[in-house]
């Protein structure tokens, strides 16, 4: 069964992708120097180069990612935009981008571990594809420990379609995020174009 978790080095996936890690939430740089010669991809490896990317980013196993691909395709508009914004609707996702998580990965585990509320009702499925005019919270007793407290003295900068409310452990969705809003360096035809061989 292959799980979600990738446990390989995030930097060298990272180089091995083309993504900087701080995509990632990862500050780090690689301490290897020096071009790397790679020969010309096939299009079919720039089509599959550009899927990992977006799946590797978001940590979503292939059969996690192929479902989403299918529900994104069957819904109006453009396949590729319409994964892309589901992907940033997650809840995983939504924690990482209110700044209550370093990385995705650690936003994946807070959430399994029922740390946040949606709309004041418990919520612990990573997955869960959230909407405008929902609110994300840290549940009252998580508020007090070491991780949530240290919040406060930090500045978060979050993307346009997220209200932050540090005092109260909150942020709502105030609109569904767009393309633009993806920061990821992405082409998403080519994910549409790997998944229409």
């Amino acid at each position: 069964m292959q799980t979600a978790r990738d446990r390989g080095p995030v930097l060298k996936k990272a180089r091995a992708l083309g993504i900087e890690p701080q995509y990632l939430g990862v500050n780090k740089k690689s301490k290897r120097h020096g071009a790397v010669r790679r020969r010309k991809k096939s299009e079919y490896g720039i089509q599959l180069t550009e899927k990992q990317k977006v799946r590797f980013t978001y940590g979503l196993s292939e059969t996690q990612f192929r479902n989403l691909f299918d529900k994104a395709s069957k819904r109006a508009g453009g396949a590729g935009e319409n994964l892309l914004i589901m992907l940033e609707s997650r809840l995983d996702n939504v924690v990482f981008r209110m700044g209550f998580a370093a990385t995705r990965r650690e936003a994946r585990q807070l959430v399994n571990h029922g740390h946040f509320l949606v709309n004041g009702k418990k919520a612990n499925i990573p997955s869960m594809e959230l909407k405008a005019g929902d609110v994300v919270s840290v549940k009252a007793k998580s508020q007090s420990s070491p991780k949530f407290a240290e919040l406060k003295e930090m500045i978060i900068t979050t993307p346009a379609w997220i209200d932050l409310n540090l005092d109260k452990f909150e942020g709502k969705i105030t609109r569904t995020p767009e393309r633009a809003d993806v920061d990821l360096p992405i082409e998403e035809h080519y994910i549409v174009e790997f998944y229409s061989r």
